[in-house]
């Protein structure tokens, strides 16, 4: 039971360690000896042993980070299916930025914004982290609210959608991590981000994207 309890304590360090680093120099940058370095760990194979690799080190963040924005989801999903557009991006950033609240989480914010390209939305193949989830499921509400929009468009105005919210988010994130004063109170700023974020979306095609 010791060694089992050690070694959940050894793998909490790493992935503290690893927000940090992966947040604050970027996760190329950051190199793996100092995770370890950071975490407390004398053992320079302590992230492959844990983890198998450093990628898997990073899954392991983001199905956690996931795994949070799940959770803050789900209570909402049950109202969602007769959500207008505005009413579901809200909804998906507003359990988003639950993650604002800690500094684990704005860590997360910032990673995540780095690597929201593998979402899978324009391939339709979702990330392992979101294929079971509700988030999956809000998006695919979201494409119902815009089916008039040819189906290229449309996937890619949802893909970079998600991707202007993660960098708003993360933006935010940086905002208090650095404790610089923000221009809006927070309320004010998630409501004029679903608010834009619904506004790319049902934008009018331009004659040349129809044809």
């Amino acid at each position: 039971m010791a060694r089992t309890s050690a070694g959940h304590e050894t793998r909490e360090k790493l992935l503290r360690a690893a927000e940090e680093l992966f947040a604050t120099r970027g996760v190329e940058a950051a190199l793996t000896r100092d995770i370890t370095r950071l975490a407390g760990q004398s053992n320079p194979s302590a992230v492959q042993y844990h983890f198998g690799s450093r990628e898997g080190l990073l899954d392991a963040i983001m199905a956690a980070r996931q795994d949070r924005t799940e959770r803050a989801l789900a209570p909402r999903l049950p109202a969602l299916g007769s959500a207008d557009l505005p009413g579901l991006l809200g909804a998906l950033i507003a359990a988003e930025a639950t993650e604002l609240r800690t500094e684990r989480g704005r860590h997360c914010l910032r990673i995540s914004a780095q690597v929201s390209r593998a979402s899978g939305v324009r391939t339709r193949t979702p990330h392992p982290t979101l294929a079971p989830g509700g988030y999956w499921r809000v998006i695919g509400l979201v494409e119902d609210r815009v089916r008039g929009l040819p189906e290229p468009i449309r996937l890619e105005r949802i893909d970079l959608v998600l991707t202007l919210i993660g960098a708003a988010l993360a933006d935010r994130a940086l905002q208090y991590l650095t404790g610089a004063a923000p221009l809006t109170d927070e309320e004010t700023f998630l409501a004029d981000l679903a608010t834009v974020s619904a506004a790319m979306l049902s934008a009018p095609t331009s004659p040349r994207s129809t044809s």
